[in-house]
This record gives C-alpha cells, structure tokens and sequence, in this order.
C-alpha cells in the first residue's frame, strides 16, 4: 500500500499577489501547489505536473482562460484535466449562481470558485471539489 501523497493543486492566474496569496493559503492546508502567471505557461506546467485539480482564471491577457481550457482538452495529455474556473464576476445573489456553474459546464470546467477575501471558503470548495471528483 503506498504512502497517502498530497494533492497537486495548478493555480493559473495573471496577478502575482493572488498566486502568492493563494499558493500560500492552499499549502498550508496541504496542498502540493504550483503557480502560472498566463495560459499558455499554465497548459505547459499542467502537462508536466498533471494537477489533481487546476483552478484556472477566466479573464487573463493573450489567453482567456476559455481559450486555455479548450486547449487543455485538445491535448492528449491534459485532455482530462479537472478544471475550476476563478472568477471575479460570480453572482452575489444565491437565487442566480446557477448562471455561473452553467457557463463554467458549457465551457468544460467542473465548477468554479469566486475569488474572496475570505480564504478558507476557497480552501473549503477546493476540498469540496476534490471530493466530488474523486467519487
């Protein structure tokens, strides 16, 4: 039986203070974590690293996340990719979140994660979607 690893976490985002922030909050919940500042350095590290999970920024320079989801799926190496879309635009209101989750299914993440101040609600959902995932 081997030893229990830690998950593998790839966070892909244009703001250095987020990944820092981030990478930082999730590794000291336990997270193998690595960081890419665009898509395209994003889909490289996701093909050497292959993350138990991605979160993946939607609106980026040069390559939407949209655009580096799609080319996760094309290749034969990340075509599996779990991916959850980070987002600043999530709906407040509880009665309309459906909205979101249904844009991040029709653009082939599993989910997505409003990026908030409150860190722990994000380690909780990152968890949360780990679970579901691996069931």
């Amino acid at each position: 039986m081997s030893e229990k690893t830690k998950q593998v976490l790839l966070i892909i985002d244009d703001s250095k203070d987020f990944l820092e922030i981030f990478s930082t909050k999730l590794k000291s919940s336990g997270f193998e974590v690595f960081t890419a500042i665009s898509g395209e350095e994003g889909i490289k590290m996701a093909g050497e690293k292959h993350p138990d999970l991605i979160l993946l920024d939607v609106q980026m320079p040069n390559m939407t996340g949209i655009e580096a989801l799609s080319r996760l799926k094309e290749n034969a190496e990340t075509s599996t990719a779990k991916v959850v879309f980070l987002t600043n635009y999530g709906e407040p209101q509880k009665e309309t979140t459906w909205i979101d989750e249904k844009f991040a299914r029709e653009a082939g993440a599993m989910d997505y994660i409003k990026k908030s101040e409150d860190l722990e609600i994000v380690v909780k959902e990152v968890k949360r979607i780990l679970a579901t995932a691996t069931h």
